[in-house]
């Protein structure tokens, strides 16, 4: 099976790029959205997977990978919620700005965009392999 590409998005007051390189790896559990929670549910260990920090500095900082995949989440308050265990791969040396990225061709039309609400969405290869070149 091929690699599939996702992107998770956090508050770094929340939990942090630099908090998931300190844990090596993390649950990433809370995500209570049916369309991301489906996304959760798609992945598979060794996907690709792009960390974006919200709130004020919008951008995406670095890529990990999924390690583990959908299991219920423990701190969900009803059934059928799910998490995905994540660990950190590498930083990216240049953070990519939600303006740089709207202002990119290939991507201007990613998920993280047309929907900015949603913590958990799909990449597609072409996105995922732009965002390496830019933000090497």
């Amino acid at each position: 099976m091929t690699t599939q590409y996702w992107l998770v998005k956090s508050e770094p007051d929340t939990y942090s790029w630099s908090d998931l390189v300190r844990d090596r790896r993390t649950d990433w559990t809370g995500v209570r959205n049916y369309a991301a929670r489906l996304h959760l549910k798609a992945m598979r260990a060794g996907d690709t997977v792009l960390f974006y920090h919200s709130g004020e500095s919008k951008s995406i900082v670095g890529v990990a990978k999924v390690t583990k995949t959908a299991f219920p989440d423990t701190t969900a308050d009803e059934p059928g919620w799910v998490a995905v265990e994540l660990a950190p791969v590498q930083a990216l040396t240049t953070p990519l700005t939600l303006a740089l990225i709207k202002a990119d061709a290939t991507l201007k039309s990613m998920e993280l965009v047309r929907q900015s609400r949603l913590s958990v969405s799909p990449v597609r290869p072409a996105e995922f392999a732009r965002i390496r070149q830019l933000g090497q």
